[in-house]
């Protein structure tokens, strides 16, 4: 059997809000995924043998912590994406104060290591209230904080997706705050400011689906990435490149989660529609579901036209997994 990456998760914030619902799939060794674009219905396999390398992503690693002790004791490895902006609540409105995500960062690193964590400060909005200087500021002041914690920074400038359009120009007309998309040579000379911030408190700085900022003090980012794999677990390991979009470095990976399902309120974020379907996805969710924001009553329907993993021929499995 090839194991797989599994991402936990570009989709939703599960270390933040779904760590029971987790804890739920590794015990039974499956989770359920709905392809977004087609409706597709699959289940991942998340039997140790199974899975090479969980990447997590979060915002708030905090009520996570305990469990990732238990996934340690079990033999499962992992490495960290952790965001944290410090953006001002106007911009994320139901996160936890940026001291408090600083403190479980490293917690983090001390149980891990400072390898094995990529913070994330990202994105970059610029605006009337953020402008470059406060970005440049509020970036000296984390990454004082985490120095000696992590090794590496990733960032992106936001990426004014259509429904993301659709958020700033609403977020505008009911806040005042005008939203600012900054020309290349402007995200250079901001991009050039951290990479000497980040280098001053023993960091790299890697832009995240940005090409034309990559120079020889910032890197093209992996965010999913099997050289930080072979880094850290110390061995020779090949996965092919798989990007999720334009300039992405990611390699494939398995994702086991759902869009619209994150409370976290974002007025940036991709992965939902609107904050009041995501809270209200958050508060309905059953953590005995096999599939993530769907009720077990559906979950439980659909599970009887699937086979479960170790139940089915390697090649079913095979044909199953490719399709993710």
């Amino acid at each position: 059997m090839k194991s797989r990456i599994v991402s936990v998760s570009r989709r939703t914030d599960v270390p933040a809000f779904y760590g029971e619902w987790f804890m739920n799939r590794i015990a039974d060794g499956y989770a359920g995924y709905v392809n977004p674009f087609g409706g597709q219905r699959y289940l991942v396999d998340l039997r140790p043998q199974a899975v090479h390398c969980f990447v997590f992503w979060s915002k708030n690693y905090g009520p996570f912590l305990d469990r990732l002790a238990s996934l340690d004791d079990l033999g499962y490895r992992a490495y960290f994406n952790y965001t944290i902006t410090g953006l001002p609540l106007d911009f994320e409105s139901n996160l936890v104060p940026p001291e408090e995500a600083v403190e479980s960062l490293g917690r983090l690193s001390e149980t891990f290591s400072p390898e094995h964590i990529n913070w994330r400060y990202d994105p970059v909005v610029l605006s009337n209230l953020t402008p470059a200087e406060w970005h440049l500021e509020r970036f000296r002041s984390l990454a004082a904080a985490l120095e000696g914690r992590v090794k590496r920074c990733y960032f992106s400038f936001a990426v004014q997706y259509g429904k993301v359009q659709r958020s700033f120009s609403e977020f505008q007309k009911r806040t005042g705050i005008v939203m600012r998309d900054p020309d290349l040579e402007q995200r250079r000379e901001l991009a050039g400011a951290m990479a000497d911030i980040a280098g001053a408190y023993g960091m790299t700085l890697h832009t995240c689906c940005g090409d034309d900022l990559v120079n020889d003090r910032i890197f093209k980012a992996h965010c999913i990435d099997a050289d930080i794999i072979r880094r850290l677990f110390r061995e020779d390991v090949s996965f092919k490149a798989l990007p999720t979009r334009k300039e992405c470095g990611c390699c494939e990976s398995a994702d086991i989660g759902k869009y619209d399902t994150c409370p976290h309120g974002c007025i940036y974020c991709y992965a939902n529609i609107n904050k009041r379907q995501a809270a209200e996805s958050h508060e309905r969710h059953d953590p005995a579901s096999v599939f993530l924001g769907y009720s077990k009553a559906q979950s439980d329907e659909w599970m009887r036209e699937l086979v479960v993993p170790g139940d089915q021929e390697p090649e079913t499995a095979i044909r199953q997994m490719q399709l993710l």
